[in-house]
């Protein structure tokens, strides 16, 4: 990780190896920022219910382009950590244009800088398909999450096991991890949330209404911290 830094407030220590540029994920951040509002409008009420009633401060995963901010609270102090160095631009624009200040780190979900107990919601939407090692990273939001403290989560997973477009998954994903990122279109998200040590798990099930039927199948809900 390397190269944290504060929108508002004060500068997080560097770590070695987080901050990822280049021209892939240039053009990836590019694409985001025009296809991203097609999913963020499939996956928008389930966004309100969720995160209009957040408080404190919240840590997002990979905000990418922004397009959470919109549903936060205007006084919540927000934590952005992206470490596709490409997005920070598209993510201050938006801030800015929302009149909004943000705190923008650079950093992976595997190691958030962020001390224990710290914030108070940890917000996650569309970045855990592509995290290199999902465990890792539901162990870090349990660490800097306060007791009480919750995990909101909007996220695309594996298809039932068994069917169809589960094998369509599977198949596609060598190369749907080159276009996307690293993303996983198979994976098993909600078992994974509900084996981190979290003292409440409330999942939905639903399908995004989106063009692409691999990444249809969506789960979105909470997983709070024991106080």
């Amino acid at each position: 990780m390397s190269g944290a830094e504060g929108e508002a407030g004060g500068a997080v220590p560097a770590a070695a190896g987080a901050a990822r540029r280049g021209p892939y994920r240039w053009l990836f951040a590019w694409l985001m920022s025009r296809l991203g509002p097609r999913h963020d409008a499939a996956v928008a009420e389930v966004k309100q219910r969720l995160l209009g009633s957040l408080q404190g401060t919240v840590l997002e995963l990979g905000p990418g382009t922004g397009v959470n901010l919109a549903y936060l609270p205007a006084e919540v102090r927000y934590v952005g950590v992206e470490p596709n160095l490409h997005m920070h631009a598209y993510l201050r624009q938006q801030a800015a244009a929302l009149g909004r200040a943000i705190e923008l780190r650079t950093a992976t979900g595997e190691r958030l800088p962020a001390p224990d107990a710290s914030v108070d919601a940890v917000l996650s939407t569309i970045v855990l398909c592509s995290v290199t090692d999902v465990a890792a990273v539901l162990g870090e939001i349990l660490r800097v999450l306060r007791p009480g403290g919750r995990f909101v989560f909007v996220e695309h997973v594996a298809a039932p096991a068994g069917s169809r477009l589960r094998r369509w998954q599977r198949r596609i994903r060598p190369l749907w991890r080159r276009i996307g990122d690293g993303c996983h279109p198979d994976r098993d998200l909600e078992s994974a949330i509900r084996a981190a040590g979290f003292a409440r798990v409330q999942v939905e099930r639903f399908d995004a209404d989106l063009p692409v039927p691999i990444v249809r199948p969506h789960i979105a809900g909470f997983a709070d911290k024991a106080v």
